[in-house]
């Protein structure tokens, strides 16, 4: 039956071909950061039990790793460092022979601009308590103290041969901070990505295995409630405002609106973080042959940019980057 004015949009779903022409959300390698974890005192790459399929990185396997990331054509890697010995000031983050700082200047000597060599600046990862900054005498996070430390990690991560900084504490002003410290110390060349909208998810919990977490309590006061979504582009708006050259919103899948908001606001690049719960969740419902993990990747970094995201920092941005290729 044929009815006159009758809107047939199945004409561009009729095969697979037709869908590709049409598509309006693509995915890239060179959009795909890879978050890689060395560790200190480590002999072989250790399994994350919680993450199946990623590692705590030896500097050997790291480098390894690295080198498959730009084989595959991904965008960059982020690094997060897990030290054996911490402290309340979180001393090796900015000792140049922690083992963050080593790695940077061991990735970078090798890999020179064959990639972008991104760094995870926050004190979580060294502190004895676990919290993303110093403490003051009630046992609070301080905030304008936490930022002299975070200045301190900036210079160090820059002199290590990082290209980007990912501030991820959600200390206030922290992006100002770290900007005018880094100008003052000639290092202009460096650029900010802001963890904007960073909320105090449920997600992250199998990252606190991949770092050896030691957080006590939460960090609530500091990342964002989860049911806020005005305050994320309220955040992001002041990152841009202090000189930002990329925000994040993070985690990814559960906040799409957020991330729509900010797209929508921003003047620079906006990318999303699909963090270790997401990761974890499609790897579980997978392994237990309740979805088709391959289809899962796809559409949950495919929707994290048809909401507006222009880089995803993913687990899977290897595989995924090879899929592609």
């Amino acid at each position: 039956m044929e009815l006159n004015g009758m809107q047939r949009p199945r004409r561009l779903r009729q095969s697979g071909a037709v869908r590709a022409l049409v598509r309006e959300t693509r995915i890239h390698p060179q959009q795909l950061v890879m978050p890689l974890f060395v560790a200190e005192g480590i002999a072989e790459p250790r399994p994350i039990s919680s993450m199946p399929g990623q590692f705590q990185h030896t500097l050997d396997s790291l480098a390894r790793a690295v080198e498959d990331s730009v084989d595959a054509g991904v965008g960059g890697v982020m690094l997060f460092g897990v030290p054996q010995e911490k402290d309340a000031e979180g001393s090796g983050a900015t000792d140049p022979n922690g083992i963050l700082n080593l790695a940077t200047g061991f990735l970078a000597e090798r890999f020179g601009d064959a990639t972008v060599i991104q760094t995870d600046l926050c004190l979580d990862e060294f502190t004895d308590h676990g919290h993303c900054g110093v403490l003051d005498d009630r046992g609070r996070v301080d905030n304008d103290r936490t930022l002299e430390r975070y200045n301190a990690m900036a210079i160090a991560q820059a002199e290590a041969g990082s290209q980007l900084l990912g501030m991820s504490g959600m200390m206030d002003g922290q992006v100002a901070a770290a900007r005018e410290a880094l100008d003052a110390a000639g290092r202009e060349d460096v650029a900010i990505l802001a963890y904007s909208a960073k909320y105090a998810s449920a997600l992250y919990g199998p990252f606190r295995e991949a770092v050896d977490s030691s957080l006590q309590g939460d960090r609530k006061t500091y990342q964002q409630d989860p049911a806020n979504r005005r305050e994320g582009l309220r955040e992001a708006l002041l990152d841009l405002a202090e000189g930002a050259d990329v925000v994040m919103v993070k985690p990814a899948s559960w906040y799409l609106d957020v991330l729509s908001d900010v797209a929508e606001a921003s003047t620079v690049p906006v990318w999303a973080y699909q963090v270790s719960g997401e990761y974890a969740m499609i790897e579980g419902a997978a392994a237990n042959g309740w979805i088709d993990r391959d289809r899962a990747i796809a559409e949950s970094v495919t929707s994290i940019l048809r909401a507006g995201g222009d880089t995803v920092l993913t687990y899977w941005a290897i595989e995924l980057a090879r899929s592609l290729r």
